[in-house]
């Protein structure tokens, strides 16, 4: 039986958990006060012995990120809601259904790296979420929990929620830290612009995923041995996975690490729709090399196992595609979601991403070419040398070489199924659906 965290107050209090009662009356700010009376080395090696990994992608070390800080003041703090991750849907959740959880993060983390300015920036096309965390945001303000001198201490917090204008690029720190700024959503040269030494308005800051400032109270209530303790795998803690696609139970489950790919799919999302076999699945959202059930099924779920074979967790998003998937189509949709979201600073990104989605949607129209697959390497070799994982970019940020992933499974899995399009003048398949585009219905 999984450990619930940071999802326990919303399935044990559906109709409430959002509210700043409820959560006061389950234990809600008292470790946020609690953070107050320790000093930013405790707080920064408690996160660190926990074992706590970044929860948007890059599974880097929460507590050693906080380490990094520069010493020059002021520092700011930025949550980082602006989940545009194909497939990704758990901090939506976090956002609408527990704020205060989130918020009560935000001031650990803020006292940890003694920020007095904070800012959550809310994806565009979250109106809902941004609404429910401005809510939560002014509650928090009229309970004495933010502003002058919280929990009537001398520290004071101020937080601002931001909503983006909807862009992708915008998940990526730098690019993030721009657009608060007012400036083009552009990712920023790393070196220099850490943004632990160089981050917003040229000082130093720290950038935290929703989730894994969510689980920050739990942390602190728990102790890090405790929360070590939750999952049997060396990742601790649990994890929030928002599966989607061909499975007959789709949605957000929290689960701990070290669970097989088998178990999430099988046991907790309830197997294939239709009893139809299982194809191909993407094992952290759009940006992850893909996985096929021969080589990874049984593969325990953790950052290590995940990288070992190839690809990564990232931001948990696990996209299930059955037998009749068309992987072309479903190739060609996700390059074309990242050409069209390239922010068009890299010319290898830009140009290389429009080429990629060109070469796959004449391939899929019947059009393609004996050596249209081999021009897609020679292309995705131009923006991430070697087409390897992790890559080794000739860009700033990942977005290009994520474009470059769909291309590394029909390369390494469904090479014949591309040479059959290239025989059939198209696509072989029956109504070719991708995961989530088929007409009929559900039994």
């Amino acid at each position: 039986m999984t450990t619930l965290v940071v999802t326990k107050r919303m399935a044990e209090h559906p109709a409430d958990s959002h509210t700043i009662t409820r959560y006061q009356a389950t234990g809600g700010y008292q470790q946020a006060k609690r953070a107050l009376g320790m000093t930013r080395d405790e707080l920064v090696e408690e996160v660190k012995a926990s074992g706590l990994l970044g929860r948007g992608g890059a599974a880097f070390s929460a507590g050693l990120k906080w380490s990094f800080l520069a010493p020059e003041r002021p520092s700011y703090l930025v949550v980082n809601a602006d989940e545009s991750e194909p497939g990704t849907f758990k901090d939506r959740q976090l956002l609408e259904r527990d704020p205060h959880q989130l918020i009560e993060g935000l001031i650990i983390t803020a006292i940890a790296n003694e920020a007095h300015h904070a800012f959550i920036y809310v994806r565009g096309e979250y109106s809902k979420p941004a609404r429910r965390v401005q809510k939560a945001v002014d509650e928090a303000y009229a309970a004495g929990f933010l502003g002058t001198g919280i929990f009537g201490s001398d520290f004071d917090l101020d937080v601002v929620v931001h909503l983006g204008a909807g862009a992708y690029i915008c998940g990526e720190e730098t690019a993030l830290i721009n657009s608060l700024e007012g400036l083009r959503g552009e990712p920023r040269l790393k070196p220099p612009y850490f943004p632990a030494a160089k981050g917003l308005y040229m000082k130093p800051t720290i950038v935290n995923n929703v989730e894994t400032l969510s689980n920050l109270p739990h942390i602190l209530a728990l102790g890090s041995a405790g929360y070590t303790a939750l999952s049997s795998s060396a990742d601790t803690g649990t994890f929030m996975m928002s599966l989607s696609g061909h499975v007959r139970k789709p949605g957000n489950y929290e689960v701990p690490h070290g669970i097989t790919w088998r178990e999430l799919i099988f046991d907790i999302g309830g197997g294939m729709r239709r009893d139809r076999a299982l194809k191909t699945w993407i094992p952290g959202g759009a940006s992850a090399p893909w996985f096929v059930p021969e080589k990874h099924l049984d593969l325990e779920i953790t950052k290590d196992a995940t990288a070992e074979a190839g690809s990564m967790l990232g931001s948990g998003a696990v996209i299930v595609m059955d037998e009749d998937t068309c992987v072309v189509r479903a190739a060609e949709r996700i390059v074309r979601f990242f050409a069209h979201e390239s922010c068009g600073q890299c010319t290898p990104c830009r140009e290389g991403t429009s080429w990629l989605e060109m070469i796959l949607r004449r391939i899929d129209e019947g059009r393609g070419r004996a050596v249209d697959l081999d021009l897609m390497l020679d292309l995705g070799d131009g923006i991430s040398i070697g087409l390897e994982w992790p890559p080794r970019m000739t860009t700033i940020c990942p977005l290009g070489p994520s474009a470059v992933s769909p291309i590394l499974a029909l390369r390494d899995y469904f090479r014949s199924e591309v040479s059959r399009h290239l025989e059939a003048g198209g696509c072989p398949f029956p109504g070719g659906h991708i995961a989530g585009e088929e007409e009929e219905e559900e039994e």
